[in-house]
């Protein structure tokens, strides 16, 4: 059974950093493509960066330069630390496989706000 479980979102100022985990139960994760997700108020959910089982990384030209995505194999996680964090990131971010998705998780609560 796939279980996604994301933590460590929580309410920011503009110009501040987040680190959030998902703890990914899928088999063979260690060769599956992941990626972080986020859903805006009001707007569909949107992919903002894959990572794939060798380390390579791409991200939405909506958050190049700000944050930074990885995964650890051995422990199924992947993480996403958000830096310079800006008013419109504010959303639910969600871990999930790059393609296609599985059952989503709860995902976590990200504010930036002044």
């Amino acid at each position: 059974q796939v279980q996604l479980v994301e933590s460590g979102g929580g309410l920011v100022q503009p110009g501040g950093s987040l680190r959030l985990s998902c703890k990914a139960s899928i088999d063979y994760f260690d060769i599956t493509p992941m990626a972080w997700y986020r859903q805006i108020p009001g707007k569909e959910r949107e992919r903002i960066a894959r990572v794939f089982n060798g380390g390579e990384v791409y991200y939405d030209e909506s958050v190049k330069g700000r944050f930074t995505a990885s995964r650890d194999n051995d422990q199924h996680m992947v993480f996403l630390q958000m830096n310079n964090l800006k008013p419109e990131d504010t959303a639910v971010y969600y871990c999930n496989k790059n393609s296609p998705v599985t059952t989503w998780g709860q995902g976590t609560q990200v504010t930036v706000s002044a």
